[in-house]
C-alpha cells in the first residue's frame, strides 16, 4: 500500500477538521535505531486564545510560539515534568490552533517500542499488549523516541511526519477532551470506536 506524506495544506484548516481527518492517518518517527509508526486512533483539538484548556490561553510567549506559527509543524512539549506531549499544529499561520495526538495502533517497529516503553520501568519488553503501548499521549511519544528535540520539527518535510496510507474509514466518537481541568465542555475529542488502543472511556456522541 502506498503512503504519502499530509501537505502543509492539510494543516492549514479549521483545527476540528483537521482533528477528525487525522484518524486513520500514520504518524512515523525514523531513527538510528530504526523506523517506528502508528495509525492515530484518537486525537485532540485546542483552539485559539478563546480555549482555556489552550496553550495560547495568555497569548503569545516563548514555550507557545509553535502555535502561532506555520501549520504542519511539530508542538512537543513537557506535561507535568514527566511526558512529552506532541501536537499537530493547525490553522493559517498567525492563528493559533493544534491537534494532541493521544493514541496510536501500532504498526511498524513493534520491537523498538517495546524497548523504548520498558526502559527505567522494570517491566520486560515483552510485558506490554501491543494495544497498550501507544495508549495515551505520553505512553506514545516514549515508544516512538520523541522528546522536545522534536518541538518545531517539520511534519511535513522531516524524519517525524504524518502519512496517509489510504486505510479504510472507520467509525468515529467525539467526547469532551480529558485530563484537563479548564475547557471540559467542548466535545473536541475523536476517537476510532471500538479501538482497543484508545485512552480513556468511549462514551462520546457518533
Amino acid at each position: 500500500m502506498s503512503r504519502t506524506v499530509l501537505p502543509r495544506d492539510f494543516y492549514a484548516r479549521p483545527t476540528l477538521e483537521v482533528a477528525r481527518d487525522l484518524i486513520g492517518k500514520v504518524l512515523v518517527h525514523e531513527t538510528p535505531a530504526g523506523i517506528t509508526s502508528g495509525i492515530i486512533v484518537e486525537t485532540e483539538a485546542y483552539i485559539g486564545e478563546s480555549d482555556p484548556a489552550c496553550h495560547a490561553a495568555p497569548g503569545p510567549t516563548k514555550r507557545n510560539a509553535p502555535l502561532y506559527g506555520p501549520p504542519g509543524i511539530a508542538y512537543v512539549y513537557l506535561n507535568y515534568g514527566i511526558h512529552y506531549l506532541v501536537n499537530a499544529v493547525t490553522e493559517p499561520e498567525g492563528t493559533p490552533g493544534a491537534v494532541l495526538i493521544r493514541a496510536l495502533e501500532p504498526l511498524e517497529g513493534e520491537p523498538l517500542m517495546r524497548r523504548r516503553r520498558a526502559r527505567g520501568t522494570g517491566k520486560k519488553a515483552a510485558e506490554f499488549e501491543t494495544s497498550a503501548l501507544c495508549r495515551g499521549p505520553g505512553n506514545l511519544t516514549r515508544a516512538l523516541g520523541i522528546s522536545l528535540l522534536h518541538n518545531r520539527r517539520d511534519l511535513v518535510s522531516s524524519d517525524l511526519r504524518i502519512e496517509d496510507a489510504g486505510f479504510p474509514e472507520r467509525p468515529v466518537a467525539w467526547s469532551r477532551r480529558i485530563g484537563i481541568n479548564v475547557g471540559v465542555e467542548h466535545e473536541w475529542r475523536c476517537y476510532v470506536e471500538g479501538s482497543p488502543a484508545v485512552s480513556g472511556r468511549g462514551n462520546g456522541r457518533r
